[in-house]
């Protein structure tokens, strides 16, 4: 079995700046199927559409475009490509120390140091705070190279200030730890990503990490704090809810193009998952994208 771990992306700072700003014009920045990780802290403002979140052991489907931030070397993939619908995308990346490695332990930055420490779970910005702090994203490459930091430290801290954000992963979920365990989980995500839609055995995922079967689902609950089963359900679903905004495919069709074997395991797990049946799911997104 080839083992595929995460791309590790190499960045450059702006012209003229200390961080690295990028606009992109619809799906030009079309990532979504590459898994890769950067030293740099990242900030994601997707302009409208509707796609696939997946930021470590995180999986979940945004509707009218997406803000995040993500912290140190936290794996993710890409956010839009030719199905997501969004107008624009924005990337901004900088490195934990890119204002001086004392410069975050001033007084005056204690709610951005403690937001910067909080996205190394990853965090998404919903409702108001989304379409405010998303406007001032969409201006920044405009601005000259101070006015732009500036901005910067406007945007931060008016994310630190929401009360509109979820933290993606557990509590103590990271994927800072030995370069072992590192290229395990790695190897274990790629493979669901690439596998989702066909059966996975728990014996099939041990014997591809070298390790007996009861060894491996504790490794995979202590590091991502949910069993490997439920990992590649929400997986399933996750895409599931992607085809019933985006085809035009009956709900039985979507349950096993989702990998789901089994009509009511899948409508069962549907709704567990989202609070909602797949037909409710579907009917209530068509009133909101409208």
């Amino acid at each position: 079995m080839k083992k595929v771990d995460p791309t590790l992306e190499v960045i450059v700072p702006s012209y003229g700046s200390s961080f690295s700003i990028a606009r992109y014009d619809e799906n030009a920045n079309s990532k979504s199927h590459v898994w890769h990780y950067h030293p740099e802290i990242e900030l994601v403002y997707v302009k409208g559409g509707t796609g696939k979140r997946q930021i470590g052991s995180h999986l979940s489907y945004f509707t009218d475009g997406n803000l995040v931030l993500i912290g140190s070397n936290l794996p993710h993939c890409g956010f839009t490509n030719s199905q997501t619908g969004n107008k624009s995308e924005i990337v901004i990346q900088m490195k934990p120390d890119f204002v001086g490695a004392d410069f975050f332990d001033i007084p005056e930055m204690n709610a951005v140091k403690n937001l910067l420490q909080q996205a190394k779970a990853g965090i998404a910005f919903l409702g108001e705070s989304k379409n405010k702090i998303g406007a001032k994203i969409e201006v920044m490459d405009q601005l000259s190279p101070f006015d732009r930091l500036m901005m910067l430290w406007s945007v931060l801290q008016d994310m630190s200030m929401s009360n509109e954000r979820i933290i993606l992963n557990a509590v103590g979920f990271s994927l800072e730890m030995q370069v072992q365990d590192n290229d395990r989980i790695n190897v274990v995500f790629n493979y669901v990503k690439d596998h989702f839609q066909e059966p996975i055995s728990l014996e099939a995922i041990a014997d591809l990490v070298s390790m007996t079967i009861p060894s491996f689902c504790r490794y995979f609950k202590k590091i991502t704090n949910k069993t490997f089963t439920t990992f590649v359900n929400e997986y399933r679903i996750v895409h599931a809810s992607k085809l019933l905004a985006e085809k035009p495919m009956s709900i039985n069709e979507v349950c096993f193009e989702s990998g789901f074997n089994n009509f009511s395991h899948f409508n069962k797990s549907f709704k567990a998952y989202t609070g909602k049946s797949a037909s409710q799911y579907r009917n209530e997104l068509r009133t909101i994208l409208k």
